[in-house]
């Protein structure tokens, strides 16, 4: 089991970071055509407006966590599909 758990770790690990990556470059595709300017770097910066800064945290906040939670449930349906159970992590406590 620890071996599955391994493959497991690492496989969901790459899918979450590449999902992450992605859901990010699109929103930031998103932005710039919706407002017409890049996205804000650091929406902690006072010279980012207070609305332009919450709108950004709370759209990339909400795409790169869906984004993550989706590929987490692909890799877990993968892994179910290749070992015929559950993740580890996944599985029922009996």
């Amino acid at each position: 089991m620890a071996s599955g758990s391994k493959v497991w770790s690492a496989y969901a690990l790459a899918a979450t970071v590449v999902a992450g990556i992605a859901a990010r470059k699109a929103l930031t595709t998103s932005w710039k055509v919706a407002t017409g300017k890049e996205p804000p770097q650091n929406p902690a910066d006072p010279d980012v407006s207070i609305g332009e800064a919450v709108a950004w945290a709370t759209v990339s906040g909400v795409a790169v966590g869906v984004a993550r939670m989706l590929a987490s449930r692909k890799a877990a349906n993968y892994y179910r599909k290749s070992t015929g159970h559950l993740p580890p992590n996944l599985q029922e406590a009996s």
